[in-house]
């Protein structure tokens, strides 16, 4: 059988996985530091908790962000995308 180029290539993972604004926002959030759920919700103004729900839990899937008794926090995984954050922060003040 062969393979799909695209569902194995781990580009294509990562870009699957931040694939939208506020995933790529909670990362971005809690690389700062630990929040609460609510605070996340102040923090992304606009995001509903249903989705903010969502993100949570598909983030925690991938280890990418752990939840504590009172605050989600970073992983030590989650902190590698700092640098994939950091450049498209830059991209986005220089070119958009």
């Amino acid at each position: 059988m062969k393979s799909n180029a695209c569902t194995d290539c781990p580009t294509a993972k990562v870009a699957s996985l931040l694939s939208d604004m506020w995933t790529m926002l909670v990362v971005r959030d809690l690389i700062k530091k630990p929040m609460r759920f609510k605070e996340l919700l102040e923090s992304l103004g606009g995001v509903s908790s249903r989705t903010l729900t969502l993100k949570l839990k598909r983030l925690e899937e991938f280890e990418i962000i752990t939840k504590g008794e009172l605050r989600y926090s970073i992983t030590a995984s989650g902190k590698k995308l700092l640098p994939i954050i950091s450049e498209m922060e830059k991209y986005g003040k220089k070119y958009l």
